[in-house]
This record gives structure tokens, C-alpha cells and sequence, in this order.
């Protein structure tokens, strides 16, 4: 038994598939290279405020900063990855499939 395809229906479409996860993949390192800067930012900030740099404050700033970038662009990447894919298109263009066995789609 073969699923049919509606004519709107892209996200079995391989080509935008791969077209869209190279993108997601580009935007990731993008984000991991400003994730990277943020750290040596926040690090070169807290060393010029002349707090002390223990292994604890290292590890922790490094940790949250970087973590924040890195949540933030992956999820601004799925919002690329969703568009690019056809997810979005598909959503807009929603039909009911009416249950025969739902009661209350027979009264529609």
C-alpha cells in the first residue's frame, strides 16, 4: 500500500530536504563561532573587571554562555530548517481528513 501525496505535500521532497539541512548545517557553524567569541568575550570581560578567574568561574561562564548561543541558534536554525522543508507551507494549507467512525463529522 503506497501513501499518495498531496500536490502541496513537500516534506517527502528530498531535494528541499537536503537543501534545507545544509543550510541548518551552515547556520550551526555560524552559531558555534559566535558561541565561541561570547565565551572569550564574557571571559576577557570578567578578567578586566579584575575578578578572579578560578577553574570554577571558567567553567561555569564558559558553560551558561556558550550553552545560551548554542539554544538560541539551533532553535532560530529549526525555524529555517521547518520553512525550508515545507512543514510551514503544509501547515497553512491544512485539511481535515474526515473519520467515518468520528460522529460528530457525520453531522458535518
Amino acid at each position: 500500500m503506497t501513501k499518495r501525496l498531496r500536490p502541496h505535500d513537500h516534506l517527502s521532497d528530498p531535494v528541499l530536504a537536503a537543501r534545507a539541512w545544509a543550510r541548518y548545517r551552515w547556520i550551526m557553524r555560524w552559531v558555534i563561532g559566535t558561541a565561541v567569541l561570547s565565551v572569550a568575550g564574557a571571559l576577557f570581560f570578567l578578567w578586566s573587571d579584575g575578578a578572579p578567574l578560578t577553574a570554577a568561574i571558567i567553567i561555569a561562564t564558559s558553560a551558561g554562555v556558550s550553552l545560551t548561543v548554542l539554544l538560541g541558534g539551533a532553535l532560530m536554525g529549526l525555524i529555517f530548517l521547518s520553512s525550508g522543508t515545507g512543514h510551514d507551507e503544509d501547515v497553512a494549507h491544512f485539511e481535515a481528513e474526515v473519520d467515518p467512525r468520528n460522529s460528530r463529522d457525520k453531522q458535518l
